[in-house]
């Protein structure tokens, strides 16, 4: 899933010189704009202080006439003033003027040269004086006009009687001329390939920029789930990624044989284009840390550990597989020092809590149910385990017979231990999950998937079409919300990221239980004094339909059979009636622990369910050294490996092997079939399939090393690529989804969880969700 730079940036880095000369064309087009725009506007500011500066003028041209002409007669000099005031009073009329900027900016034009002739001025100023007084020497001192008038107006030409272009300008129409002849942009782009400086500067670079086939060919190779789905087919795009490098390689070869250095290839297209895009990246100093719709204000350990947050769907005392299997997961994870671990489990209501827990048990506060769960850990797996437990908000749902979340679950762990999340049936926690993206506030993501959805949906009203739904909403919310999903068994739906390994162990106490038995058969006591039995829920999907149908099918064959069945459930007395309408030998119990004394004499487990992902009671019965019979089904393949474990593909393979069982002594587990069910093999499992195990030791993507003129240098690095996109804007539609309410009910949801309630806050000292979570202007 690790991919490379994105082809958008190594494209700007490669085209810079290109936009760098476009930038200062228009930067130098801009400037010249302002400039004449202010200087214009000052133009009106220029004619309103035009007295002051002939006044300074007069002063400074008194200075020039000779002592004579100082001492001529004051009337003249009021009467070449008076002569001089008509004059002046027209030129302000006429260069103060609303419209004068707009003539100024006309006249500004690729061939006008802008000036003001004073000519006229001067002419009448010079003669008014030689009239006054020929005797007097008059010079007129340019030198001392105001600097700011040829600042602006630019250079006096004393040749040509006019004003010089301004510098600016001048470059400015250069510019456009140049541009004028290269108006096609191959011509332009040609001009740059050939230039001089880029190609020095390239030669100068110790690790050349990418080019344009190799940008082409990561953008067709990160393309491959698009364009498969376009029917693309992926050698296709393998042979485009190939002779796409295989330019960029030659080059390289050559290049090499030339100068006599050695060059690293792989064998490998893909490994060599990580390797040419990392060493780029290398060179550059570019670390990548996020992509479209993500958090890069992730979780930074400063002491030393990373923290592991668990999320499951149920608790104890609801005793289901999500409420144990996690609870042990946590215990075993905090064993290890590198890492702290936090537990989160739904709370619930006390009217919830009534409908869920067994024989009426409630709790008043979450601190009275954690008690609740640890004494009921430790005396189990012997040990004090050191992980917190924390609670979010949920509601139990009567038709989906499941806890589902209220509110964003994420919420409920801070953002300081935001590092890796494991969530326990990550579809089922996503479904009507409305909140922070799991993957953008943790750095890893692990989904654990539990149950086989599909299989129980197929056996309500209108399964099927309802089956077809969920499954793609499964695929949507695993995509959108994890990096890495394991099924325990083939039997759930084809996930994406998804691998099969069963990271579930046993209670240590049944491996104890299994050790006792062991014991006491070899000095010769009799183990097991009793027959078959059946231990689960008493719901339909728990497999009870099939048991009613093998029994009833088989009822002379099976002739004297007795089967014990324990469970407690909403189906129990559909299920009690279906089968004493059969006259079936079956005798039904109420629930209890497996460990629990009155099941330790039963010597066969028959489990006839084919709608498990992973039954733990199956692996319990194996492990207190009980024969199984269980059905040829992708949710045992782990079991087949144990002796014990008697499977079946038809109803007549069931009777021959029930009468095997139960004819016949099990045989006692190895020490490596006791460890393979074990919990310490089961974590060692999830560590190593959930790639837990390198992210702990800071591991991310691939580490494989190469050596390119002697550096070591990744081949790939956490870099964003097209699925990733993909499965942002996949989250980023959810979380619109989600928040419309009406959507929610249409597809299921409970009314009101969208946020937690006022008895949610109660229970857990929690604020109101409109404080917590305020919206300002809507």
């Amino acid at each position: 899933m690790d991919g490379v730079a994105q082809p958008s940036t190594s494209t700007n880095a490669a085209f810079s010189f290109i936009s760098k000369g476009w930038r200062e064309v228009r930067d130098y087009a801009d400037a010249d704009l302002q400039l004449m725009r202010a200087r214009a506007n000052s133009f009106k500011n220029l004619a309103n202080s035009f007295d002051r500066e002939l006044e300074n003028f007069f002063n400074s041209a008194s200075t020039s006439f000779s002592v004579h002409s100082f001492r001529s007669s004051t009337s003249t000099k009021s009467d070449f003033v008076k002569k001089l005031q008509p004059k002046i009073s027209e030129f302000r009329r006429v260069y103060s003027a609303p419209e004068i900027s707009k003539r100024v900016l006309e006249k500004w034009g690729p061939r006008a040269k802008l000036g003001i002739d004073l000519s006229a001025i001067r002419n009448a100023i010079v003669a008014e004086v030689e009239d006054g007084d020929r005797d007097g020497i008059v010079e007129f001192r340019r030198t001392r006009r105001p600097a700011r008038f040829r600042e602006f107006w630019g250079e006096w030409k004393e040749e040509e009687g006019q004003f010089e272009e301004w510098e600016p300008i001048r470059a400015f129409k250069r510019r456009l001329r140049q541009l004028e002849k290269k108006s096609e942009s191959v011509e332009i782009f040609g001009g740059f390939k050939n230039n001089e400086f880029v190609e020095k500067l390239k030669s100068s670079l110790e690790v050349p920029p990418l080019d344009v086939p190799e940008l082409l060919a990561y953008f067709v190779r990160q393309s491959g789930p698009f364009l498969d789905q376009l029917g693309v087919r992926r050698d296709i795009c393998d042979k485009i990624v190939e002779s796409l490098c295989s330019k960029r390689k030659n080059q390289l070869l050559l290049h090499s044989l030339s100068t006599g250095e050695s060059t690293f290839f792989d064998d490998n297209v893909d490994d060599e284009l990580d390797l040419r895009i990392a060493s780029v990246l290398q060179s550059t100093g570019h670390c990548y840390e996020g992509g479209f719709w993500t958090d890069f204000s992730k979780h930074n350990p400063s002491d030393g550990k990373r923290h592991v947050a668990i999320v499951t769907t149920a608790s104890l005392p609801w005793m289901t597989g999500t409420a144990v299997n996690p609870l042990f997961r946590a215990a075993y994870l905090s064993k290890s020092e590198k890492q702290k671990v936090t537990l989160l489990v739904p709370w619930l209501c006390k009217s919830d809590q009534e409908l869920v827990y067994p024989n009426n048990l409630t709790f008043n506060s979450a601190e009275e149910q954690e008690n609740y769960i640890r004494n009921w850990l430790e005396d189990r797996i012997g040990f004090k385990a050191d992980f917190k437990i924390s609670f979010y908000t949920g509601k139990f749902s009567k038709q989906r017979r499941s806890i589902i979340p209220a509110g964003d679950t994420s919420q409920f762990i801070p953002s300081k231990d935001a590092d890796i999340a494991i969530l326990e049936e990550p579809e089922h926690l996503n479904w009507y999950h409305h909140g922070k993206r799991w993957t953008d506030k943790f750095n890893h993501v692990v989904g654990v998937v539990h149950t086989n959805y599909l299989e129980y949906i197929k056996r309500e009203r209108n399964g099927a079409l309802q089956a077809f739904f969920v499954k793609h909403i499964n695929n949507w919310v695993i995509r959108a919300y994890c990096n890495k999903v394991l099924r325990l068994s083939a039997a759930t739906q084809d996930l994406p990221k998804s691998v099969i390994c069963n990271v579930h162990g046993v209670n240590p106490k049944f491996l104890k239980i299994g050790e006792k038995i062991a014991a006491e058969r070899e000095l010769g006591q009799q183990a097991f004094s009793k027959g078959a039995y059946f231990l689960g829920k008493l719901v339909w999907a728990k497999g009870y339909r099939e048991l009613i149908d093998l029994l009833a099918r088989h009822k002379n064959e099976l002739d004297g059979f007795n089967l014990d069945v324990f469970g407690n459930g909403e189906d129990a007395r559909e299920v009690q009636i279906a089968a004493k309408r059969l006259d079936l030998k079956v005798n039904f119990l109420s629930g209890r622990d497996h460990a629990d004394d009155s099941l330790l004499g039963y010597k066969v487990f028959i489990n006839p369910s084919v709608s498990d992902v992973l039954c733990t009671a199956t692996a319990e019965a194996l492990a207190m050294g009980k024969f199984v019979v269980c059905a040829d089904h992708p949710s045992n393949e782990f079991f087949r490996s144990f002796p014990n474990c008697l499977t079946y593909k038809t109803s007549e393979d069931f009777v021959a092997k029930v009468k095997e069982a139960l004819a016949n002594e099990p045989k006692p587990l190895t020490p490596e079939q006791r460890y393979n069910l074990s919990w310490e093999a089961a974590t060692e499992r999830f560590m190593q399939y959930s790639e837990l195990d390198k992210v702990l030791n800071d591991d991310k993507g691939d580490t494989r090393m190469s050596k390119t003129n002697g550096k070591s240098i990744a081949k790939a690095v956490p870099l964003p690529n097209m699925s990733e996109m993909i499965d942002g804007g996949l989250a980023f539609a959810h979380y619109c989804l989600t928040g419309n309410e009406f959507l929610r009910l249409c597809t299921g949801a409970i009314p009101g969880t969208r946020n937690y309630d006022k008895q949610h806050c109660k229970d857990l000292h929690l604020l109101p969700p409109q404080v917590e979570n305020p919206i300002y202007g809507w």
